[in-house]
């Protein structure tokens, strides 16, 4: 039995954000959606499951958001360098970087800009000289294979790969080959 009072609208936290083309935004109205007695406001981003998604779908607000939330934690990472061993500094930035914030639910990326891409790949960069304690202009490449770390292009892929692969095997067997992640 359903009682109204079980699941409210929380006025706080709700939010209405409308997708659409650059060139159809001028359709889309611009005062406040009604829900019940609530008036929500129209935003141009939301967080949903700790990705933000804009109004044109871009993900150009995630990645900034990710990009700067990385070199935020790399500054702090790189101010205890010279008191942990080297491999805690590269359990803490393969853990605080590359897993939370990198490869976090990135086959959302898919399709998106090579400029995207890239920003999202400087902070790869910059995590692998700092564990290398390389230069600036120093070849990035033989340092990422070391790490053996994927560039961002080919992390998209692998991700996009283990999820059609996994939509596989459940339509085989019926269950689910690993833990959700």
């Amino acid at each position: 039995m359903w009682h109204a009072g079980w699941l409210q609208l929380n006025h706080a936290k709700s939010e209405v954000l409308w997708c659409s083309s650059t060139c159809r935004q001028h359709q889309i109205p611009s005062r406040a959606v009604h829900m019940g007695n609530t008036a929500v406001q129209r935003v141009s981003a939301v967080r949903d499951l700790g990705i933000m998604l804009d109004a044109e779908v871009t993900m150009s607000t995630h990645v900034s958001a990710v990009v700067k939330a990385s070199f935020a934690a790399l500054r702090q990472i790189c101010s205890v360098r010279h008191s942990i061993p080297c491999c805690a500094l590269l359990t803490l930035i393969f853990q605080a970087l590359v897993i939370s914030k990198v490869d976090y639910c990135n086959s959302v990326l898919a399709g998106v800009s090579d400029t995207l891409l890239r920003r999202l790949q400087s902070i790869l960069n910059a995590s692998t000289r700092l564990v290398f304690l390389a230069r600036k202009y120093e070849h990035i490449t033989p340092l990422l294979c070391e790490l053996q770390w994927l560039r961002v292009p080919e992390k998209i892929k692998f991700r996009l790969c283990v999820l059609v692969s996994d939509v596989f095997v459940v339509q085989r067997h019926g269950t689910s080959p690993r833990p959700c992640i």
